[in-house]
């Protein structure tokens, strides 16, 4: 059940090779998404809240719009709304620009892979990684407010998303960004009794009082960086600066592809200004501004490299050693030259790749050992032809990486297709 204007489903022909959003969605680019039912997410996301889901061929996508532009919704209702079509919905169109789908994703991973062997040894385990083209005040946002957490614990959290079986400090940024939806933002509807807030504006977090507010939501000192941050860009900047910042060849949806100039060995002239001018803003040291340029402002070169991105440099390309013995800022610098080196603009975007395969809470899918069997059952279509159905009999063995939060386990599982049966087994070690 859901509250305002829902559109009927619809899908997009995306094979998994080319978008998995289960793993694009929770690798700690966007920390907004909830699961909102079995293998659904959601978010609110420009002016509406976005329902995907996948399967093996198709994207399928839902929009719920506010009931009235002019007023928030209303508490959810007795019944379900109707489902409707508008002439004028745009969210085709948004989810290609979200999601980032105009690149040919097996084509960059080919490419990636020839540049080099580290890549193509992890890369085919792990397709379908999309870097979304997020908003950049939201991206500035939930990278301050995940700076000095772990990326893996966040990415972790969003798969599993029930606050009471986790620790707080895995759900610290996603809490945050929830509280500052839920006090800042504006009420897009309901999926069931769930509430879906959108993002708050910078103008809405500039008040004096915000600092306080916030520290008392539990933000601490991140408090201070948002609400000075969000008065920069709201007041002391000129009226679109954020986005003034972007790579003409990525731009807001709805704008012209312009030429983004000179691919140079520290990242093109705009990507290294957008740097540049990040930085003056509070609560944004390297890394975060690294983070912004890549997945809000479209800058494919930038590498943020956090301690995790630095012991696999120093794991698999020799970093390390000499004078990039620790992660001192000539050795950020570094490391993000050498992948620029190897694969171009889109360095950025490589690297998330091995990055997220790296990840405890996606190492499960790097080590699983698949025995598919071909098997060939008949099943009656009707009384007058019989239609011949592969089914895949496959046994995955996996052994989970232990993690703190977790022992380790093996599963086994055994999946027979064709709406068969399912059995599964779970024992612990």
């Amino acid at each position: 059940m859901a509250t305002g204007c829902m559109m009927i489903w619809r899908k997009l022909s995306v094979s998994f090779s080319e978008l998995c959003i289960d793993t694009t969605l929770r690798c700690g680019q966007s920390f907004r998404w909830r699961k909102s039912g079995d293998d659904e997410w959601s978010c609110a996301l420009h002016g509406r809240i976005l329902s995907l889901r996948q399967d093996q061929s198709y994207l399928y996508y839902r929009a719920v719009f506010p009931a009235s532009i002019d007023a928030p919704p209303t508490p959810p209702a007795s019944a379900p709304p109707s489902t409707v079509e508008l002439d004028d919905d745009d969210t085709e169109a948004f989810l290609q620009h979200y999601l980032n789908l105009g690149p040919n994703l097996t084509g960059l991973y080919e490419q990636w892979s020839t540049a080099d062997l580290n890549f193509k040894k992890k890369a085919p385990k792990f397709t379908g990684v999309r870097i979304l083209k997020q908003d950049a005040w939201e991206a500035l946002v939930g990278f301050i407010c995940s700076s000095n957490n772990n990326i893996a614990r966040i990415s972790q959290m969003v798969l599993h998303y029930k606050p009471a079986m986790i620790t707080r400090k895995l759900t610290e940024v996603l809490d945050q960004m929830e509280k500052l939806c839920v006090h800042y933002g504006p009420l897009i509807g309901h999926i069931d009794s769930q509430p879906y807030y959108d993002m708050p504006s910078p103008a809405s977090l500039t008040h004096p009082k915000v600092e306080a507010h916030l520290r008392e939501l539990g933000f601490g000192y991140r408090a201070k960086y948002l609400h000075q941050t969000a008065v920069m860009v709201a007041e002391e900047r000129a009226r679109g600066w954020l986005d003034g910042l972007r790579n003409p060849e990525s731009p807001i949806l709805g704008h012209k592809v312009a030429n983004a100039g000179e691919m140079l060995p520290g990242g093109r002239e705009g990507y290294r200004k957008a740097h540049e001018k990040l930085l003056e803003l509070q609560g944004v040291g390297p890394k975060v501004a690294d983070c912004v340029c890549l997945m809000g402002l479209g800058w494919g070169e930038a590498v943020p490299v956090d301690t995790h991105v630095w012991q696999i440099a120093q794991r698999d390309y020799k970093f390390g050693k000499g004078k990039h013995r620790s992660l001192t800022k000539a050795t950020y610098d570094a490391i993000g030259d050498h992948f620029r080196s190897l694969w171009g603009k889109e360095a950025g975007w490589a690297h998330s790749v091995l990055f997220t395969a790296d990840l405890r809470a996606f190492s499960e899918r790097l080590s699983i050992k698949m025995d598919v069997k071909q098997e060939l059952i008949k099943a009656e279509e009707d009384a007058n032809s019989t239609v011949e159905m592969a089914s895949e009999v496959i046994v995955v063995t996996k052994k989970r990486i232990k993690s703190e939060f977790e022992e380790e386990e093996k599963t086994t599982i055994k999946i027979e297709d064709a709406g068969i049966r399912r059995v599964k087994r779970r024992r612990g070690v």
